[in-house]
């Protein structure tokens, strides 16, 4: 049997420091959450929020509004701009500003039945169903309580329930299945096939299961994502998928691709958008992120090797930080994985100052500020914190190895 991987056990004992970063962390953070929700819902004349500029709902106006396209037989507006964008004013308000379908057609599994609801009680039922989505997926990583209650109400999930964004949900899919891939193989593999509502957040898990030789998961995973394609084509007809490859998915591209800066750059936080900022072209970009994401895919391939010497925890948590600087498209709201990071660290001996994890907690919050004063920094939070992880990990890894081996029993 396979010696199982040490744990940490390097609980770090609690300071007067410790208590006042928290302290002022936390206040800090219900201030801006306060200062964000009070100007998210003080709705203007037209109707619309004085923060966000568009519906209250931001982000989750798509989702519901596209579900109701298709409980209404209309999904065919989703790939039509002009005729998605007037479908939309036509539900919400003339004001409204211009939003585009930007989803792959599964997810209209989950979109439908909310736009069953009106569209207020829909929203709460998402986010408060994604959060709790969250704290399940969290449970078995056993931080604790109070860890827990960081990562749950920490900025970056407010400002996930801001936007009206998925990040907690598809953070919860990634995390919950890591961490149940060597106990349960066959349920992390759905969580996984669930994952591909934002397929782009998944890319290292199939190279954590073939590193790992998990191929209970990789079948349950395939398996899913077939079922969920099938379910959503005799749902809503299979030329939904042909529509999404065509049509959506070059329209997302050319989004991303769009000349710097755009307003929806103030959140960004991946390698490429950062090389944007700094002036690289789109090639150059993509280089630079391609360079990220190899380099993510080999940590990962190194984490998850049989009979490495890190404890399972880790190796989940520093994958989903990972995860952020693997893909090109990634805003503020899907770095919940980090503030998990965060919670981890804290409580370690082997940490960064406090200071610094509570900057890194804090930051969803701030990140818009400091990119619209064209400080473009965003994607040095995941990078330390990977950093940071990958170093130590890679340190007691080697400690461990010079050990001798215990004595065989007789």
């Amino acid at each position: 049997m396979t010696e199982a991987a040490p744990q940490t056990g390097r609980i770090r004992p609690r300071s007067l420091s410790d208590v006042a970063v928290v302290t002022v962390a936390a206040i800090i953070a219900l201030y801006m959450a306060d200062l964000y929700l009070r100007k998210l819902w003080s709705l203007g004349p037209d109707g619309l929020s004085g923060l966000s500029k568009t519906l209250p709902y931001w982000d989750f106006s798509n989702l519901w509004g596209g579900g109701r396209m298709a409980l209404d037989a209309h999904v065919g507006l989703l790939f039509d701009v002009d005729a998605y964008r007037a479908a939309l004013r036509g539900m919400f308000t003339p004001n409204l500003p211009n939003q585009e379908w930007s989803y792959p057609p599964s997810i209209l599994l989950i979109g439908a039945p909310l736009a069953a609801l009106p569209i207020l009680p829909a929203y709460l039922i998402w986010t408060l169903g994604t959060i709790v989505c969250l704290w399940l997926a969290i449970r078995p990583l056993k931080l604790g309580g109070a860890a827990e209650l960081a990562i749950v109400l920490s900025p970056a999930v407010i400002w996930d329930a801001v936007f009206g964004q998925n990040g907690a949900l598809t953070t919860a899919l990634l995390i919950g299945g890591l961490a149940l891939a060597p106990r349960r193989p066959v349920l992390a593999g759905v969580l996984f096939g669930l994952l591909t509502i934002k397929p782009h957040l998944g890319i290292l898990v199939p190279f954590c299961l073939l590193a790992s030789g998990n191929w209970r998961a990789i079948v349950a995973a395939v398996a899913t994502t077939i079922a969920i394609v099938l379910a959503t084509g005799l749902c809503f007809g299979f030329d939904v998928w042909t529509q999404f490859l065509t049509q959506t998915r070059p329209l997302m591209t050319a989004i991303m691709e769009a000349p710097f800066p755009q307003h929806y750059h103030a959140n960004a936080i991946t390698v490429f958008f950062t090389a944007r900022a700094l002036g690289f072209g789109v090639t150059a970009a993509y280089g630079l992120q391609a360079i990220a994401t190899i380099a993510a895919i080999a940590a990962v391939i190194w984490l998850w090797w049989p009979d490495r010497r890190v404890e399972h925890r880790e190796r989940v948590v520093l994958t989903a930080v990972l995860a952020i600087l693997a893909t090109p498209y990634g805003y503020t709201y899907d770095t919940i994985g980090a503030t998990v990071a965060v919670a981890l660290l804290f409580t370690s001996v082997s940490r960064p100052p406090g200071l610094v994890l509570a900057a890194c907690w804090l930051y969803a919050f701030f990140a818009h500020i400091l990119n619209n004063a064209g400080f473009h920094v965003g994607v040095l939070m995941p990078s330390f914190l990977a950093g940071w992880m990958l170093f130590s990990i890679w340190v007691r890894s080697r400690e461990a190895d010079m050990l001798p081996a215990p004595a065989a029993r007789i």
